[in-house]
């Protein structure tokens, strides 16, 4: 590799990491703070929330990665735009498409990343954090064992322990049952404990005290009891389990999907070959994020209100991209026989590109035309 591409490769790389590192914050924060309400809300341990959050980072990443290329070479480039260095280099006989090439070496380097990402790791933390969420949402502590609010496990009954001590006592306790049409009936009880019998969980409440309110009359019936057992199995729910999706599955399982898999995802072929094409696009437009970003800078010339048009329209070309690959991926999705429509963006991309630095290395290609255009 020549000593620019190698200078050029490492300014690329080094910018490259440092908006990868905000970008990836930016999201991981946004994401955080979802699931810190979801989750610290529900009783869960701060650990729990740590698991959950970098089971969620392989997705945020993929997310970050190509804005983070694209941002590298757009600050490269008018860095050395700037510094004139790119000037001194094109000098020496450097046209575009030779400047472009460490850009392409570094867009390689993010389509690996990429490919890492939605082929290998994303799969696997999706599937993980689906069975955590099972596990979760299994867990009756989370569901009922908050102290201090009143929860509402299933419709029309709610909840509510004032303490918990260590040894599992429930202080304390509230219970309204409006579920039935005549009647409403409200349990409260001075401590209460949880015992569980296979699937059976019953609420057994001492020192307490059963209120019914009958709705047709408006007549209220209280009862005094010692112990009482109150089955609330029904506000714990069945045993739940991950269901497969085709996010979960690598990508040679997508490609080669057979019907028993399509029944179980409740996914069809086309919707398969759709996303497992996708992950190849989406590794090619880490490479075509960088690229852009480089021909955008390089077309027109020096000015001294500096490159703002010229990053508005890379950024402009990069929405291009995108609503290409809206459309793509809507064609596959629909016909699995149109499954090289889900590379459209990277295509396009790529002939963009082309364009941008063929443009820029006959910088008077339109002013000349336009010269002959009013010419007698």
């Amino acid at each position: 590799m020549a000593r620019f591409d190698r200078y050029m490769l490492s300014q690329l790389m080094v910018l490259f990491g440092f908006f990868s590192l905000i970008l990836v914050l930016i999201y991981w924060i946004n994401r955080a703070v979802v699931l810190f309400d979801q989750l610290i809300a529900d009783g869960q341990s701060a650990w729990v929330f740590l698991e959950f959050t970098a089971l969620s980072l392989p997705s945020v990443i993929r997310l970050a990665l190509p804005l983070a290329a694209f941002a590298a070479a757009i600050y490269v480039t008018n860095r050395m735009s700037t510094e004139s260095e790119l000037t001194v280099v094109q000098a020496t006989g450097y046209s575009p498409f030779r400047l472009a090439r460490p850009v392409a070496i570094f867009g390689l380097i993010v389509a690996g990343l990429m490919s890492l990402l939605m082929h290998i790791l994303v799969p696997l933390s999706s599937a993980q954090l689906e069975t955590r969420e099972a596990e979760i949402a299994q867990n009756l502590t989370a569901r009922l064992l908050t102290e201090g609010q009143f929860l509402e496990p299933i419709d029309n009954v709610t909840f509510y322990i004032r303490d918990i001590t260590p040894e599992g006592e429930l202080l304390d306790v509230f219970l309204a049952d409006f579920r039935d049409a005549e009647d409403e009936i409200t349990y409260t009880a001075r401590k209460a404990f949880l015992v569980r019998e296979g699937d059976l969980t019953q609420l057994v409440m001492i020192d307490g005290m059963v209120q019914t309110l009958r709705r047709a009359d408006a007549r209220l019936f209280t009862t005094r009891f010692d112990d009482f057992a109150y089955n609330i199995s029904n506000m714990v729910g069945g045993p739940a389990t991950a269901r497969l999706r085709d996010a979960h599955l690598f990508t040679w399982e997508l490609l080669a999907a057979d019907p028993a898999l399509l029944a179980e995802t409740r996914r069809s072929k086309a919707r398969f070959l759709s996303r497992a094409h996708d992950r190849f696009n989406q590794s090619l437009l880490g490479m075509v994020a960088a690229l852009l970003g480089f021909a955008a800078l390089m077309v027109g010339g020096y000015s001294r209100f500096g490159v703002w048009k010229q990053i508005v329209g890379g950024i402009a070309l990069i929405i291009v991209v995108k609503a290409v690959e809206t459309t793509g991926l809507r064609m596959s999705r629909a016909n699995e026989d149109l499954w090289f429509a889900a590379y459209l963006p990277s295509l396009v991309g790529f002939l963009i590109i082309w364009f941008l630095l063929f443009w820029a290395a006959r910088p008077t290609l339109f002013h000349r035309r336009r010269r002959d255009a009013v010419a007698p």
